[in-house]
């Protein structure tokens, strides 16, 4: 009889999220993920441009409905998901262990995860009014600007720290409206990717938040030049790969924001110009005094 120590461990394989749903990448395709020994920790799919496709008609399809939701509502679901990560917090920290992350950082970065999605579920009610302005004008109109949501956000999210960093890129998007795909760490993916079970098991709608694993050499392209996305969010690449970003992202004008340089476990990390980073302002001219 074979004991515990003969038995070959099964691999567990992280698979997408997309649409409120657990598929496989349909390249059949995976990357090895090992610990800081070597030993094979787990399988994550590399994901294709079809992938990316399919997670962008899930993001359309849902971001009407997400914008018309209202700012309380918003800050609500992101409380939700906070009370979700706050129940998994060790599996969370132990995943980033396992990846290396010494202990101390592992628990310091989950709880700053959980802190900034209640960072933000507090303002999804409140930045109209910081950003918003009513304007002076030299005639006889009303006139004010108010932000909305840009749409689609494509983010290629930083590799470190894999799990804050995530976190503090999505927060503030879906907090303003947008719904989003987002490309994991390559070097921390397990509990980045491991959040899309917190999503699923919280109350987002389902196409709101869908997150890839792969290699941003594959996708970065797909993330700047596909045309039914809104903004780009890159926190990762080189000179060459942002001035791709923005060549690529010219074609459909849409906005691109790099936060490159970013300390994601800085608290000046945390505030609410993320949120504006994603919106669009609207102006309106109401006549007065006719």
């Amino acid at each position: 009889m074979a004991t515990a120590a003969d038995r070959v461990p099964v691999a567990k394989t992280y698979k997408i999220y997309i649409d409120g749903k657990f598929p496989r990448t349909e390249s059949g395709r995976y990357l090895a993920i090992n610990d800081k020994r070597g030993a094979l920790l787990a399988n994550v799919c590399r994901s294709s441009r079809k992938d990316f496709r399919n997670a962008v008609v899930a993001a359309r399809k849902a971001q009407p409905g997400w914008a018309k939701a209202s700012a309380y509502l918003r800050g609500q679901i992101l409380y939700r998901i906070a009370e979700m990560l706050e129940g998994r917090r060790e599996q969370f920290v132990a995943e980033l262990r396992a990846g290396g992350v010494t202990a101390k950082a592992a628990e310091q970065d989950v709880d700053r995860s959980i802190d900034r999605l209640i960072y933000f579920a507090g303002w999804a009610d409140k930045y109209q009014q910081v950003f918003s302005a009513v304007n002076p004008v030299s005639s006889s109109h009303f006139n004010f600007s108010v932000l909305e949501p840009m749409g689609v956000v494509a983010i290629i999210a930083p590799d470190e720290p894999g799990l804050l960093g995530l976190v503090s890129n999505i927060a503030p998007a879906i907090a303003g409206g947008n719904t989003l795909v987002a490309l994991a760490s390559e070097t921390e993916p397990l509990s980045a990717i491991s959040f899309a079970e917190v999503l699923h098991a919280s109350d987002v709608p389902a196409g709101v938040v869908n997150i890839l694993s792969g290699l941003k050499s594959e996708l970065i392209e797909h993330f700047a030049s596909h045309m039914d996305v809104n903004a780009v969010v890159c926190c990762e690449g080189g000179r060459k790969q942002r001035r791709q970003v923005q060549t690529l992202a010219a074609e459909n004008v849409k906005r691109t924001v790099f936060r490159i340089d970013t300390d994601w476990r800085d608290a000046g990390a945390l505030n609410p110009y993320l949120i504006r980073d994603t919106q669009e302002v609207k102006t309106t001219w109401h006549p007065i005094g006719v």
